[in-house]
């Protein structure tokens, strides 16, 4: 018998051995060992979420943001004070209110580009009036920051609970033995010192200005003399500033942002009982604002009128700034938070100079359109370009050198590549698509530029095709360039423009004075006749492009018994 044989010798079969039953030989899981296994995994997650929590409530509170508001450089920083601190700087006094959440904001102003003292206060004033925009920025900034830190205190959460799941339980058990030692106590003393050299906790605070000064009611600050509005009950200043001037500066913001607030929200109130022409069931209507030049205290009035006429769509003509410079971002803010909810459309005027402007708004929700054809946003295609004195040309962007008439054409060219001539064409100059109007590729053409209501104006094709070009007035109300200030300067206007079918059908203006009364315009349908008599019958008139196009806003008056009421920028 050989050791390989069985019992009973080669060929005898001895007993079978008994079948292994599946996890044989392994410890056997008890419903306590998976409970533990559970509790230890919660208890895990239990850290991670704790440790994440203190990482990022840390990195939170510590992070800050650099932005552009109120027309200032300014730095945003997170409290747990439950107030909104600004910090003007050395002359005018700090300022304060409560921000109705849990949370609170430390604002500190930096460089802005105002001219003198009294000039930036009212600034102020202007921009306190309207304060969606200011507040959407901060709130963006805030929201930002959070989720950041909370990204970033996740992943600090996690390292420590890897490092103790990868370590294991025995080499926590080896270095737990080794702390009595010589080298766990050279370890521990090593780390401690590490956290307290960062700390720096000997390190102390130099007393700041500020925190000797105390806080008090803007009403008591101005004393008994000055009516302060009620929106401003809760707002408090520092209590030590007492010179005339810095009380003159305060009380003359207090009285713009009075007018200013007046003014505009009776405005807004107004324009929701306007007799506007309404859609029918198988209409939609496009609310078009343009040459804003600044002036964010029309944006809420503008909002007003297209919810009036059921609009959910907004045109941008362009000129929302001056000069396209940064410290203008307020405007942009503002216009953006005031049209929140609307499908957002637009180009870049040529105040708006550089790309900062157009680049801005595309970051914010706005649909910034640049020499493509595109799908319109009530059907039908969609045109437009930023006015080629300022910023983007297209896709020619990196040519230079382009005139205004050889933009034109090129924006000819685009529209008469469709199969079909194109259904809207958005510009800052409605001369810009002129050509495009003459060449039969275009039905309607929208701008603004001149300041100066005027059209729509019917413009036959080659082939007897049918297009209307409107300029639109200014929405802001623009006098000069720049328009901020507690009342238009002129006539302010907004334009409803109603489509069927992807297809402009009528035009309605609608003008706010610089006294607070509305006019509205007649609604203009914009027939397309196919009987050349009936076409004769609208007496056509076809316009071309001037030779040197204006480069600016006329400063004239816009309609008849209307007045430019030019002033200083702000009263």
């Amino acid at each position: 018998m050989t050791p390989a044989d069985p019992p009973g010798g080669p060929g005898t079969e001895g007993p079978a051995d008994p079948p292994i039953e599946p996890g044989a030989g392994r410890p056997r899981r008890t419903l306590w060992h998976h409970t533990g296994r559970g509790l230890h995994g919660l208890a895990l997650l239990g850290a991670w979420a704790g440790l994440a929590v203190l990482a990022g409530l840390t990195l939170f509170l510590g992070s800050s943001r650099e932005l552009t508001l109120a027309s200032h450089d300014a730095v945003v920083r997170p409290t747990l004070d439950r107030h909104v601190v600004v910090r003007t700087g050395p002359v005018l006094p700090d300022l304060r209110i409560d921000s109705g959440a849990p949370l609170g904001v430390d604002i500190t102003l930096g460089k802005t580009d105002a001219r003198s003292t009294p000039e930036l206060v009212d600034r102020y004033a202007v921009i306190a009036s309207s304060p969606e925009g200011a507040q959407a920025r901060v709130r963006e900034a805030v929201t930002d920051m959070a989720t950041q830190a909370a990204l970033r205190g996740a992943a600090a959460g996690a390292v420590p609970v890897l490092v103790w799941v990868l370590v294991g339980p025995r080499r926590r058990r080896e270095l737990l033995r080794a702390l009595p030692s010589r080298r766990g106590a050279l370890t521990v003393t090593a780390g401690v010192a590490v956290g307290v050299a960062w700390w720096q906790p000997w390190t102390p605070e130099d007393g700041r200005v500020a925190d000797d000064r105390s806080w008090v009611a803007l009403e008591e600050f101005l004393g008994s003399d000055v009516p302060v509005p009620a929106e401003l009950d809760g707002v408090e200043v520092r209590g030590d500033v007492t010179t005339n001037q810095t009380r003159r500066l305060i009380e003359s913001a207090v009285t713009t942002y009075e007018k200013s607030r007046g003014f505009y929200a009776a405005a807004a109130e107004a324009a929701g009982e306007l007799d506007l022409r309404l859609p029918e069931d198988d209409e939609e209507v496009v609310v078009f604002v343009s040459d804003r030049h600044d002036n964010i205290g029309m944006d809420a009035v503008a909002r007003a009128v297209g919810d009036a006429a059921g609009a959910r769509v907004v045109y941008n003509g362009g000129d929302d700034t001056s000069t396209g410079a940064t410290w203008e971002a307020f405007s942009l803010d503002s216009v953006t938070a005031a049209f929140d909810g609307y499908e957002r459309i637009g180009v870049a005027g040529n105040h708006d100079n550089g790309d900062f402007v157009a680049d801005y708004l595309s970051d914010h929700g706005w649909r910034m359109l640049d020499g493509e054809v595109e799908e319109g946003p009530t059907g039908g295609t969609l045109l437009g370009l930023a006015d080629p004195r300022s910023s983007g040309l297209g896709s020619w962007r990196d040519e230079t050198g382009l005139s205004f008439a050889e933009v034109g054409s090129r924006l000819a060219d685009l529209a008469c590549e469709q199969d079909e001539p194109v259904s809207t064409i958005l510009v800052h100059d409605a001369n810009l698509a002129t050509e495009a109007l003459t060449r039969g590729c275009v039905e309607l053409v929208l701008g603004g530029h001149l300041h100066v209501d005027a059209g729509p104006e019917l413009i036959e094709g080659p082939d007897g095709e049918i297009g209307y070009r409107y300029t639109m007035g200014t929405t802001g109300g623009a006098a000069y360039a720049f328009a901020l200030g507690s009342k238009p300067r002129r006539e302010a206007q907004v334009t409803l423009v109603t489509y069927r079918d992807g297809r402009a059908v009528g035009l309605q203006g609608v003008f706010l004075q610089t006294n607070g009364r509305w006019d509205l315009g007649e609604y203009v349908a914009l027939e397309r006749p196919e009987d050349p008599e009936d076409l004769e019958e609208l007496d056509p008139e076809v316009s071309t492009p001037p030779d040197v196009p204006d480069s600016g806003p006329a400063t004239g008056p816009s309609r008849p018994g209307s007045s430019p009421d030019p002033g200083d920028d702000i009263d």
